[in-house]
């Protein structure tokens, strides 16, 4: 059975990372600028920009967090355990 309060928390975490890991929108979403100049070296980057990027990424985080929850909980109901 899948919890009622995993599900809750996927919605809330959902909400959040479309919300607040998004923002601002324009001209392209914040995270993914963050993301880019990471992957770029991170060269220029001072302690604020990796705060920064981690309260952006922090829902995508939880997002992903609660989706790996609820489907180890669908796969324990199903009975697909990994314990052989």
């Amino acid at each position: 059975m899948k919890s009622k309060k995993t599900i809750q928390n996927l919605g809330i975490a959902l909400f959040a990372s479309l919300t607040l890991g998004l923002a601002p929108f324009a001209p392209e979403p914040h995270i993914v600028g963050k993301v880019k100049w990471l992957l770029g070296g991170g060269k220029g980057m001072k302690i604020e920009d990796y705060f920064d990027t981690l309260l952006h990424g922090l829902p995508w985080l939880f997002l992903i967090f609660f989706l790996l929850q609820l489907i180890t909980q669908t796969n324990k109901t199903n009975g697909h355990s990994n314990h052989t």
